[in-house]
């Protein structure tokens, strides 16, 4: 186990704004009080409109479909907890957490990959993974360098290097809503 959270909320509260995920397994365990769950399988990550860790579509009841068409794409996985329940959720799984009611929860985070690969301040799994990170930077910087070239040649360029990645990173790019 790395970090323990409780958190009482009271309703029409979201635990999160939007749709967000952690990069630490979670077990989130209702104490008292009834919550709504919702989860996104860390596939629909290209359907969710992402800033940082959090999803931009805000209200996954009412999404605004004119600025985030392929958000109708994302496979929504529904829970109603209990008290007494508890809820296993994985790893880079997206979730949004709404409190029905007045509520408590726990969550328990606990990592599952070798320590030299998780930012060691952080106990809730809110920061991306070390060699993340630095595959951002790089990215900013390539985005970067990229800028410097005409429209017609930034497009090519950016397209091989997304090709690049696909190909070489992806388990089956086929399978990616993105293709370019």
């Amino acid at each position: 186990m790395h970090g323990v959270c409780a958190c009482a909320v009271c309703p029409p509260f979201t635990a999160c704004l939007s749709a967000c995920f952690q990069i630490m397994d979670n077990l989130l365990v209702q104490i008292c009080g009834r919550k709504r769950v919702v989860l996104f399988p860390p596939c629909d990550a290209s359907f969710l409109y992402l800033r940082g860790d959090k999803s931009q579509v805000v209200d996954i009841d009412k999404p605004d479909l004119k600025h985030f068409p392929l958000f109708a794409q994302a496979h929504a996985c529904e829970a109603l907890l209990q008290p007494g329940d508890v809820l296993f959720i994985p790893a880079l799984w997206f979730h949004n957490v709404q409190a029905l009611e007045f509520s408590v929860a726990v969550n328990t985070f606990w990592r599952h990959l070798d320590d030299a690969v998780y930012d060691k301040k952080d106990v809730y799994g809110n920061k991306d993974l070390l060699p993340a990170q630095r595959a951002f930077q790089c990215v900013d910087k390539a985005i970067g360098s990229l800028a410097e070239l005409p429209d017609e040649y930034r497009e090519f360029y950016a397209r091989r290097l997304v090709n690049n990645i696909k190909s070489q990173l992806y388990s089956d790019s086929d399978a990616d809503p993105l293709k370019l």
